[in-house]
């Protein structure tokens, strides 16, 4: 199996190329638009999973969910969360072990789900920073192993911006996508690289 560099150094990092996901952005802040996403969603055999809730920069202030994010290698579908609620097919597709749903450091993620959602019941999930513990990568965060697996730079400008707003930004948009697809793409890269594909 290869072996990859135990660490990179953020000087390291800042030099690599920026990464941003290819693909087509759909944003979900409509009934008509949770069918249209489930129909997309509902047969795939690995997602990448991320979410997103509104920073609170004040004591004992706190925000619900607001985004989940679900990506294939060519599409996201960023759920607005504040916007619809938590339509059920979206609980379907959490809860389907069928469907494997790649994310990183699943715990925060599942904290705010249940926050949401009392009796949801996540399935089907792999933990990418568990995971890549099994091929040497240890503590480490989304940012470092996208640089030592893809020699790409994430960018993490967005993670405190207003995730409520009536408008998410372009640059929003971007970032949400990007951090769900990366973790399909590293998890298929070293899925691969274990010759278990």
């Amino acid at each position: 199996m290869k072996k990859f560099p135990s660490d990179i150094s953020n000087e390291q990092i800042k030099d690599l190329p920026l990464i941003y996901f290819p693909g087509h952005i759909h944003v979900i802040d409509s009934a008509e638009k949770v069918g249209f996403a489930y129909q997309r969603l509902k047969n795939a055999q690995i997602l990448g999973f991320d979410t997103e809730t509104r920073p609170a920069f004040r004591k004992g202030q706190s925000y619900s969910l607001s985004l989940v994010q679900l990506a294939t290698e060519k599409d996201c579908f960023l759920f607005r969360i504040n916007m619809i609620s938590f339509p059920q097919e979206l609980r379907e597709i959490l809860e389907n072990e069928k469907i494997i749903k790649v994310g990183f450091d699943l715990s925060s993620d599942f904290h705010q789900l249940r926050r949401k959602v009392k009796d949801i019941t996540p399935k089907g999930f792999v933990d990418l920073q568990k995971y890549a513990k099994e091929f040497g990568l240890k503590n480490m965060s989304l940012k470092k192993l996208t640089a030592i697996l893809l020699g790409h730079r994430l960018s993490k400008r967005q993670r405190l911006s207003n995730w409520e707003q009536r408008r998410l930004t372009e640059g929003q948009l971007v970032y949400a996508a990007t951090d769900a697809w990366v973790t399909l793409i590293l998890y298929k890269k070293l899925r691969d690289l274990s010759g278990k594909a």
